[in-house]
Order: structure tokens, then C-alpha cells, then sequence
């Protein structure tokens, strides 16, 4: 069974209830949540397979208690490692850094030897900018909360099917 920790940071509680969804639907395999304010170094060391999770805030900023943890994953040995991402927008508010916070987890850990999964196609996003866009699709599953809800379950079920057979 893949051991899995899902880590988010969540303001509204947004971030959270995705975690909690991905965890229900991972119900067969070995999940452990974990609040990233509540992050430690041994939790980083613990997991081969891990889901981050974000939302932005502001001008394209990370949200709040992931500063720490930026710094964790910064110092961390994470070679080898089976990491995805998800992040959380509002691409009509805030069109020109959606998912912003999602880009800068990734800038963080992409030279680190991990194996980031769960690239997503940006078709069907209505947004100007994001910082997870590399090579033309998101670094991982964007979800717009605030004014796309109703496409959530779907994109979140398309993912989990192809992040799933990845971890190991």
C-alpha cells in the first residue's frame, strides 16, 4: 500500500476540505493529513509520496502558513521523492496570479531530485498569468473555489486517476 501525506495550508478552509476530499478518495491507500502549520522536518523525511496543497493570497503569495515550511522543504532532502501539487485561486478576481502560490511550492522543490506529477491542461481556465504554467500547463491541478466550484469534482477525479499509478 503507498504511503501518502497530503500537506496543505488553508486561510478560508478551502484548501482543507480539497485535502480532505483527496484523502476520501485515496481511502484505500495509507494517507496521513497534515496541517503544513504543524510541519516538521521528520514528516518530510517520512513520506517518499507527497500531495501539497496552497492557495494564494494577495499579489501572488503564498499562503501564510506555508513560510515556514517553504524553508523545511528548502533544507530538506527530497531526491527521489513522488511529489504533486494542487493550488487554489480566484482566476476572476486575481487573473494575473492564479495559482501563484502552487508555482512558487514548485520553483522551491524542482531542483531537488523529486519527481513532481500531475501536470494539468490550462484548457477550460479563463485567466491572464500564473507562475505554475511551465511549458504551457499548470505544474498541477488548479481549482478555482470562488467561482468554478462546480467543476471541482471533475477535475479532482481526472487528477487522482493520473497521480494515483505514479506514487510508489
Amino acid at each position: 500500500m503507498k504511503k501518502i501525506a497530503i500537506i496543505y495550508g488553508s486561510s478560508t478552509g478551502n484548501t482543507e476540505t480539497i485535502a480532505l476530499n483527496i484523502a476520501e478518495k485515496l481511502s484505500g491507500e495509507d494517507i496521513k493529513l497534515i496541517e503544513v502549520s504543524k510541519l516538521k522536518a521528520s514528516d518530510l523525511d517520512e513520506f517518499s509520496n507527497l500531495i501539497l496543497g496552497t492557495s494564494t493570497w494577495g499579489l501572488g503569495e503564498l499562503q501564510d502558513d506555508w513560510d515556514v515550511a517553504i524553508s523545511l522543504l528548502e533544507k530538506s532532502n527530497l531526491n527521489g521523492k513522488v511529489i504533486a501539487l494542487y493550488g487554489l485561486g480566484d482566476a476572476s478576481s486575481y487573473s494575473d496570479t492564479f495559482v501563484d502560490g502552487m508555482g512558487i511550492i514548485y520553483d522551491t522543490i524542482k531542483d531537488k531530485g523529486c519527481n513532481v506529477i500531475g501536470e494539468t491542461s490550462t484548457d477550460g481556465y479563463q485567466f491572464d498569468s500564473s507562475k505554475a504554467v511551465v511549458d504551457g500547463k499548470f505544474i498541477g491541478l488548479a481549482l478555482d473555489e470562488d467561482t468554478e466550484s462546480n467543476l471541482t469534482g471533475a477535475r479532482l477525479d481526472k487528477w487522482i486517476a493520473n497521480i494515483l499509478p505514479l506514487f510508489k
